[in-house]
């Protein structure tokens, strides 16, 4: 699935529609390209649609006073300064490098900027502009990547309904088409502070834009990502690792190629269950139309010529005859043959 095809308007489109995965895999790749390039592969083998990256550095990202708001438990580092120096090493170069690297594997590149230096060169390699929660009061750099002229997806952590609108503001003032992403920023997320259901908040707050979820929580069985779906989420963004089990904070709450797996798999299910959103009977339903359904059927046995009356009539399976709805119309009808008691009453027998 192509990014831009998310951003095109269709009235006709389903309420709920297979989402656009991102595997966010961040600085996972912890300054090797060999690591990044296997993150792209398996991101691919799983079945998500783009990989996105962090472009920043610590210098201009944090100052040398950054309290932590992770839990040190799984990421010991205490200084949002200190932990990002240790993955900021990749810039423009590497980042060309991946983007042509993810052109081979059919997979589309995305990275998050947190600077305008990171934001400019990003905006060759890039269908659209990926904004952070941290930064959805950050006006001037909104405003900066706007001007590109591309969709923004911007997340929408640990932000009030009024923030959000501010923020929305400052986008659809130049015009360009907008996702928001229901987020929580709490690394894990608890399932108890999920709050998937703002999601719908959202959809009801701002009806013109496209609507989904950055997944904090544990993967587990994935079912928090399958339930956003349903939800009507459109976008789906979840942390991306090669190992779960590695040291450091954005490995512990991520995905895997495996996790990947089983949420399409799931997704396939639920859309199997869903069907194609038209009320009409099925075809599979035909056997159940035609025998479980009732027809007018003769309690006595009647003689030609013989005037139906309500007392003659009652109303049985299967429906292979006159339906019921033509209750009235039967009553007062004469009867042009001799018919037995229990007959399933047809058209052709009356006059």
């Amino acid at each position: 699935m192509d990014i831009r095809t998310i951003f095109q308007k269709n009235s006709t489109l389903p309420p709920i529609q297979k989402p656009y995965l991102i595997a966010e895999a961040g600085v996972n790749h912890e300054g090797s390209m060999e690591l990044a390039k296997r993150l792209i592969d398996e991101a691919k083998e799983g079945g998500a649609d783009a990989i996105k990256f962090q472009t920043y550095k610590a210098d201009t990202i944090a100052s040398k006073d950054s309290p932590y708001y992770w839990d040190i438990t799984k990421e010991p580092t205490r200084s949002q300064h200190e932990l990002f120096q240790k993955y900021d090493k990749f810039w423009k170069t590497e980042f060309e490098e991946l983007k042509k690297y993810c052109d081979q594997v059919d997979i589309e590149f995305l990275s998050t900027p947190f600077d305008i230096e990171s934001a400019t060169f990003l905006n060759d390699l890039m269908p659209v502009f990926k904004i952070s929660s941290s930064d959805l009061t950050n006006k001037p750099f909104i405003e900066y990547m706007c001007k590109f002229d591309k969709p923004i997806i911007l997340s929408t952590g640990a932000s009030h309904l009024h923030e959000i609108q501010e923020a929305v503001s400052w986008i659809e003032k130049y015009g360009n088409d907008l996702a928001l992403l229901h987020c929580v920023l709490n690394y894990p997320t608890d399932d108890k502070n999920a709050n998937l259901g703002m999601i719908n908040g959202l959809q009801k707050a701002f009806p013109e834009h496209i609507i989904g979820y950055s997944d904090h929580t544990l993967p587990k069985d994935m079912r928090t990502l399958e339930i956003a779906t349903l939800l009507g989420a459109v976008i789906l963004e979840k942390h991306f690792t090669h190992d779960k089990t590695l040291q450091g904070n954005d490995h512990y709450h991520a995905m895997d190629k495996e996790d990947i797996k089983i949420l399409r798999q799931n997704i396939e299910k639920s859309f199997l269950l869903l069907g194609d959103f038209k009320i009409s009977a099925s075809n599979s339903e035909e056997p159940a139309r035609q025998n479980a359904r009732r027809s007018i059927i003769l309690n006595q046995r009647i003689v030609a010529g013989t005037i139906l009356t309500e007392d003659m009539l009652t109303f049985k399976r299967p429906a292979h005859g006159i339906s019921p709805k033509y209750w009235e119309e039967v009553i007062g009808k004469t009867v042009m043959l001799d018919l037995e008691e229990d007959t399933v009453l047809k058209w052709k027998y009356l006059n």
